[in-house]
């Protein structure tokens, strides 16, 4: 079994090289390159359109759904709606003889009145949730205090032996509250020499941060906000911690648990520094120097947390088309169903211009009902093609994964099908439509043999691959996928194109930043009408062609030389 910490290492380079150059074809990729069928780059028919998927998104994203929040009763309409869709279209079970698979779930909601004080030389500070911080717990207490708590900056709150970096080195917090920064060394004054430069590693995610002050033993752990480094703004960090907050129970997930876990303003950190003789905007130098060393700040915390906690459960939903000559080998396309549900009261809402303040359903529309869509009217086009492929395709919709990933990370502890035999995973999270492109954005590009694959299907749509344009904003491993690559098995994440045939690069990625700015995480992420459809049609095509070739073929798609899940897959491959 691997640890986090090899799990961590291992993710240092999964998002591979930082161009779309990749390395010499091999295994499933020769296929391509020695003119056998995929080589020929002619798409095979699709038996979807752009409006099965449309009526598929609209029904995710309505507002009966509620925002399918796990747990809630859009879950349950969200459950029953795909099973049904997948028995309209002869799908079978994908688990066993259920198309469900149970995720058990602990379920907190942090009290809004709960406060942080913060006593410092200059005197005390009361911070107050969600306006200055927020604060939640992963023990399962429903009352959990901290009590003039020293508190210590660990820079980037990174333990990377492998790098020569630790940020804890010579340090025990063991009773102490670590404040630390988002995102990696490096990042925020742009030294490429750090980590991977601008490309954001594991390191740099707010999981694992709180995953390694877990592992210290801190008592408390809080993260210093700043729209840049986390790549979205305070709000969505307000909208995703101020409702209902889900972990799995400690037997099934055994790692070391924080007491307490949060955010800081950066205003409020900024403040927290000054009170301490330091300038916040020095220590992102500082903090991103080898060698860097804690920094006490003089300061003490205080809160009582006090958290309503129930035991629940969520489900997973699997359906399969199996397979005509090796059912037991797998393909699975993946895309998770969970979104945000429905937060009451003012305080719960962003109030962006945008939107009406008495909407109060996150509709989830892009994230991800463009992705369950995806993956059902894919479903739609192997089941209507006549011929079942030779290996077994899996349709896979995890829940929790805005709560970390979990509904994935559940699967691929207790999976459907063995890990070994799974010889691709295809994962779509958020397609934004934006209409026709001149390219295929690829997350983590320069990963996998799969992206070989990919290419002739794109090129026959007279589009490039091309790799992402943000890649500090880490979202290779932001989506369920990521649970899959670090167990070995190889996994395809694109984000449709940014470069429009209808206003090109630049058209492309404003409408992005306007998504991200304007809607993601937000109560305004709802079905527009006037989408075109086309580029999305275009992706679903594509990504239908690459499953298809897979689940035809007999060779295993491997990660590229380098890789460092290519080293686990081997492993993968070899064990009985």
């Amino acid at each position: 079994m691997l640890t986090r910490r090899t799990l961590v290492a291992l993710a240092l380079v999964a998002a591979g090289a930082s161009g779309c150059q990749t390395p010499a074809a091999s295994g499933i990729a020769q296929q391509v390159a020695s003119n056998q069928p995929a080589s020929d780059a002619i798409l095979p028919p699709t038996p979807f359109t752009a409006q099965d998927f449309s009526k598929r998104l609209q029904v995710l994203a309505s507002d009966a759904f509620g925002g399918r929040a796990p747990g809630s009763a859009g879950e349950t309409l969200t459950l029953d709606y795909l099973i049904a869709q997948a028995k309209e279209l002869g799908l079978q079970p994908g688990n066993g003889d259920s198309y469900t698979q149970t995720v058990p779930m602990v379920t907190s909601l942090t009290d809004a009145n709960t406060t942080l004080q913060l006593k410092t030389r200059k005197g005390s500070t009361t911070l107050k949730f969600p306006q200055d911080m927020v604060l939640g717990t992963t023990t399962g207490k429903p009352l959990v205090d901290l009590r003039n708590s020293d508190m210590v900056f660990v820079g980037y709150g990174v333990n990377a032996p492998e790098l020569g970096w630790n940020d804890y080195e010579g340090l025990d917090v063991r009773g102490k509250t670590v404040v630390m920064l988002v995102n990696d060394p490096g990042f925020q004054i742009g030294d490429t020499e750090l980590f991977e430069g601008r490309r954001m590693t594991y390191y740099g995610r707010w999981t694992y941060k709180f995953e390694e002050a877990a592992r210290q033993g801190a008592a408390a752990a809080l993260i210093v906000h700043d729209n840049e480094g986390a790549a979205y703004g305070w709000e969505v960090v307000r909208n995703g911690w101020t409702g209902k907050q889900f972990d799995l129970p400690a037997a099934d997930d055994p790692a070391p648990r924080l007491p307490i876990r949060g955010w800081l303003t950066q205003e409020s950190a900024r403040a927290l520094f000054a009170a301490a003789g330091l300038d916040l905007t020095a220590q992102y130098k500082a903090a991103s120097t080898k060698g860097f060393k804690p920094v006490a700040l003089n300061a003490t915390a205080t809160t009582t947390l006090k958290t309503a906690v129930t035991h629940a459960s969520s489900k997973n939903f699997i359906a399969k088309l199996p397979g005509s000559e090796r059912p037991d080998e797998a393909v699975i396309y993946q895309a998770h169903w969970d979104h945000l549900g429905t937060h009451q009261g003012d305080d719960a809402h962003d109030h962006n211009a945008a939107a009406p303040k008495d909407d109060q359903i996150w509709n989830g529309a892009v994230d991800n009902g463009t992705g369950v869509a995806g993956i059902m009217t894919i479903a739609q086009g192997f089941a209507r093609a006549g011929q079942a492929p030779k290996r077994s395709v899996y349709f896979f919709a995890p829940t929790l994964e805005e709560s970390g990933l979990l509904g994935s990370a559940y699967y691929v502890a207790h999976p459907s099908v063995p890990l070994n035999k799974i010889a691709a995973v295809i994962n779509i999270d958020a397609l934004i439509p934006t209409g026709k492109a001149r390219n295929l954005v690829l997350i983590g590009n320069g990963a996998s043999e799969l992206e070989d694959i990919l290419k002739p299907y794109a090129a026959a749509q007279g589009r490039e691959l091309a790799p992402e344009n943000t890649p500090q904003d880490g979202f290779y491993f932001r989506s369920d996928h990521f649970n899959f690559a670090k167990a070995g098995v190889p996994a395809l994440y694109i984000k449709g194109g940014d470069d429009l045939i209808e206003g090109g690069l630049e058209r492309g990625r404003a409408i992005q930043e306007d998504y991200r700015r304007n809607r993601y995480h937000k109560p305004t992420d709802d079905v527009d009408p006037n989408w075109n459809l086309e580029g999305v049609q275009q992706d679903l095509q594509a990504l239908y062609a690459v499953g298809r070739e897979v689940a035809n073929s007999t060779s295993w798609p491997r990660w590229y030389p380098g890789n460092a899940f290519r080293k686990q897959q081997d492993a993968l491959r070899a064990s009985p």
